[in-house]
């Protein structure tokens, strides 16, 4: 065990520290995130604008009149289409949390009817036995009808608390309106007064890491909406209720890696073949069939190497981020995500950690076992 330690200590003090730099960095980022929201979304907010002003710009506009009428149009397209489906959402939500009473009523008593059915047929099953399996079939339909009723009224009480958050998001766009005016002369202010060691690392952020972002959330955008627009238009082809509303949460549960739509879809198929409605939930498997094919036939095209990691190491990476700084930990794991592969991919890490002498021999055969 001694001899363990004195080979590996360098190399895991040297992961120990890079481990310890990751979360120190990502704690500060979590508190400058709860103290600044605004400025976070204002940086948004100016990725959005600035193109289109740049433009307006270079055809002779004054830059001023070129920002103001950007972030004009994007308040009236970006936030107006975004509040129409916060509110179509929203009330097609809670009309399902209505009926989720009705819904557990119907499995229930679908679930009594089978098993009554099955000892009818059979009369092999003792009467206790046929009470306990009714009595949790009640107790399983109860708590499933209390989390999804939790759920949901949480989803929705999440998006109708816009206090905090129009406050925010209109600090954001005030901010962004001046940082698009004043962005020539910040740029200026940083290249004279920056150090030379922390411009090399920013042009490293920026052809490395920025760039794999930008990349990685324009091709998520283009899958996430492919997926809503395929199950809104099967769902209104078969008349099924809250087609907006239940596609919207589709696409929202499509973001998360390894999981995505069969979340949602695979406990409702369960639930319509259980209470009989055996040819919706035919639809439904093919429905979601199609969509994880298209996203496996697509996924490639648009990603490519935008990420570029393992969809169980993303997801992993995740939610030991939101445990351990909340959602500021989800916003910054792509990020890190991205910035490890890419200091991988430039040798940087090969360099910091140091391995352990005779441990790695170049151009030696895998080893095979005995």
């Amino acid at each position: 065990m001694l001899s363990f330690y004195r080979k590996y200590w360098r190399t895991a003090f040297d992961i120990a520290l890079i481990v310890l730099t990751v979360y120190l960095f990502m704690l500060l980022f979590s508190y400058l995130y709860r103290i600044a929201t605004p400025i976070f979304l204002a940086l948004i907010i100016f990725m959005m604008i600035e193109p289109f002003a740049r433009f307006l710009h270079r055809k002779g506009m004054r830059k001023s009149i070129a920002s103001a009428i950007s972030t004009l149009l994007f308040v009236l397209i970006i936030l107006g289409a975004l509040a129409g489906a916060v509110v179509i959402f929203t009330s097609q939500i809670m009309s399902l949390v209505d009926k989720v009473d009705d819904y557990q009523a119907i499995f229930n008593d679908q679930i009594v009817n089978k098993i009554s059915e099955l000892n009818d047929r059979f009369q092999t099953l003792p009467p206790d036995v046929i009470t306990k399996a009714k009595d949790y079939a009640g107790q399983f339909a109860g708590n499933a009808s209390k989390f999804i009723i939790a759920f949901l009224s949480g989803l929705v009480a999440s998006l109708t608390t816009f206090s905090t958050f129009m406050f925010n998001f209109i600090v954001g766009i005030i901010l962004a309106y001046f940082l698009s005016i004043e962005i020539d002369s910040w740029k200026r202010l940083a290249g004279e007064n920056t150090p030379k060691t922390f411009k090399t690392v920013f042009f490293f952020l920026k052809e490395n890491v920025v760039k794999g972002i930008v990349s990685y959330i324009k091709a998520q955008s283009k899958l996430i909406s492919l997926t809503f627009i395929v199950i809104f238009i099967a769902l209104l082809a078969l008349g099924v209720n809250n087609a907006f509303s239940i596609s919207l949460l589709s696409a929202i549960f499509d973001v998360l890696p390894l999981l995505g739509v069969s979340t949602l879809f695979i406990p409702w198929i369960i639930y319509l073949f259980i209470v009989g409605q055996t040819t919706l939930a035919i639809w439904l498997s093919a429905i979601l069939l199609v969509v994880i094919m298209v996203r496996q036939i697509m996924e490639p095209k648009i990603t490519g190497e935008s990420l570029g990691v393992s969809a169980f190491t993303t997801l992993a990476f995740m939610i030991v981020s939101l445990s351990l700084f909340g959602f500021a930990g989800v916003i910054l794991s792509p990020v890190l995500i991205i910035l490890i592969k890419a200091l991988h991919t430039q040798g940087y890490l090969q360099r910091w950690i140091r391995k352990p002498e005779d441990e790695y021999v170049e151009g030696s055969l895998p080893y095979s076992g005995p």
